[in-house]
């Protein structure tokens, strides 16, 4: 292991709540460590300020007293940069312009030693671009963690282009020792978290932009059937509409405009009006004090069916539904199944309910002799935990087939979302995005398929790595439901990746022998 020890010391540039909670990291793993901030006074403002949280790791137990004491003693505010002669590591965290790193990095060649660790937190500019400035870029690496740096313990280990491999190990060992979880990744548009997660905001604005649902439904489908911390609109709310529409734009643009990047116009809007998020009172959500926070769209009680003929795989991403069915008393009858890739459940009266796959449940005038009488049903990450479970009838539905689909998952004990019938619906049509553009990740070398998993799962929460995920599901699932967008919405944002197909590919070859 190639961390620095600890008494070697560490110096923070820039000292807002990121520098602040990346000093505090390093102060409780046993380092010095200087604060050094360019505006007057903060620095000496951040030393006392990172002082009253230790006070309150104390008084919650997390801390000694005498812990606390040598710790404050090992953290002092520098006067000038050139204060930062000696350090180890400098971990740079201040405003996101490239040349005011750029300029800060250069200074700094000339004050530290030419062993000394050069890190930045930048999390949207390219590591590469900064220490593309640097005479010597080799010992230049991002280290970018998340807010609160303290709590989360996510750290993702950028390697720029002219980054050598033995500072991004010693990066990783440091941030290992320091209690955080490193995953390492190439220089890409985004890093891991930021890149892989931009189809869990803009599949959910763009279902709205279809009026496919509100956002109180798509965030409550997301939550209750996909498993989700939070939805994307809530979260958005949360991290401010024009930090997180800020994100999406440098990443599309960074990919030269990719549609598969492509920002969403009602985002655009939510943050020209100034309805920032929570921050400013209104966003997706009204955040003021008393507002009622929308409930979002569920059916009112039906009857289920008295029998349900199934007519899907016990192992296909629905399988454990005819349990489920069972289980809550209903007649359950085997029926054949031809097509691993359209599960659905048949009604006494005819009626059809699919799994969602991709294309929408209204018949395609285009194609003779395909039924209407269907409605389809999301995935969800757990069927038998699910408490909520989204339905998108056909226009050419019976009335009476909607009502005994909305009965039935009723009877399972689901409460019951109606949308309308579009492709792909909410969490198959976001969880199939979110495996392809990890799968696309690990085919460019972005990072390992360990590390990417990790990194979604501890970044941003998700209840399953999207490569773990999309294994359950089954590569040649996952480009089915991508293949039936990719035809519905031509231009090339659906298209399934390289290296998604060509898994794909070999599970339909194990499939058919």
């Amino acid at each position: 292991m190639s961390a620095l020890d600890r008494s070697s010391t560490i110096a923070v540039v820039g000292t807002g709540t990121m520098g602040q909670g990346i000093a505090q990291v390093a102060l409780v793993a046993g380092h010095s460590v200087r604060l050094y901030d360019a505006g007057p006074g903060r620095a000496e403002q951040a030393e006392r300020a990172i002082a009253e949280r230790l006070d309150r790791l104390v008084e919650k137990g997390r801390m000694t007293a005498a812990e606390r004491d040598a710790a404050r003693g090992r953290l002092a505010a520098a006067q000038a940069i050139e204060d930062l002669a000696g350090v180890s590591l400098v971990v740079e965290a201040i405003l996101e312009e490239l040349g005011a790193k750029q300029q800060l990095f250069t200074a700094l060649e000339s004050v530290v030693p030419e062993d000394c660790l050069l890190a930045t937190n930048t999390s949207s500019l390219s590591v590469t671009a900064v220490g593309g400035a640097l005479r010597l870029p080799g010992r230049f690496v991002g280290l970018h963690f998340f807010n609160p740096a303290p709590l989360l313990p996510l750290v993702e280990v950028v390697s720029g282009a002219a980054t050598d491999e033995a500072a991004a190990q010693v990066a990783y060992d440091t941030a290992a020792a320091w209690g955080k979880t490193p995953v390492r990744c190439t220089d890409t548009p985004g890093f891991i978290v930021n890149r892989v997660a931009r189809p869990f905001y803009a599949e959910a604005f763009r279902l709205y932009e279809e009026r496919a649902a509100d956002p109180a439904t798509i965030d409550a489908v997301l939550r209750e059937s996909g498993g989700f911390r939070m939805g994307p609109f809530e979260l958005t709310d949360l991290i401010g509409q024009d930090v997180n529409e800020a994100v999406t734009r440098s990443v599309w643009d960074s990919f030269f405009q990719d549609p598969k990047f492509t920002p969403s116009l009602a985002q655009r809007r939510l943050v020209e009006s100034g309805r920032l998020g929570r921050k400013a009172g209104h966003g997706w959500y009204d955040h003021a004090p008393g507002a009622t926070p929308p409930a979002p769209r569920t059916a009112g009680p039906e009857k289920p069916p008295a029998r349900v003929t199934t007519r899907m795989s016990a192992s296909g991403p629905a399988g454990v539904l005819p349990e489920l069915i069972a289980e809550a008393g209903i007649e359950v009858v085997a029926g054949d199944f031809f097509d691993p890739f359209d599960a659905y459940l048949e009604l006494p009266g005819g009626g059809q309910l699919h799994l969602a796959t991709g294309a929408a449940a209204t018949p395609d005038p285009t194609v003779r002799d395909q039924g209407g009488d269907w409605v389809q049903f999301d995935l969800a990450l757990d069927y038998r935990a699910a408490t909520r479970i989204a339905l998108a009838p056909a226009d050419t539905a019976r009335p009476e087939t909607v009502q005994a689909a909305i009965g039935l998952f009723q009877a399972l004990g689901k409460q019951v979302s109606v949308i309308d019938d579009t492709p792909g619906m909410i969490v198959a049509r976001t969880v199939a995005m979110l495996v392809d553009f990890a799968a696309d990740a690990v085919a460019r070398g972005v990072a390992s398929p360990q590390d990417i998993d990790a990194a979604m799962r501890m970044g941003v929460n998700y209840p399953r790595g999207p490569l773990a995920w999309g294994d359950e599901l089954g590569p040649a699932w996952v480009v089915e439901v991508l293949r039936n967008l990719h035809e519905a919405f031509p231009g090339g944002r659906y298209a399934p990746s390289r290296l998604l197909n060509r898994r794909a590919a070999a599970e339909r070859g194990l499939l058919s022998s």
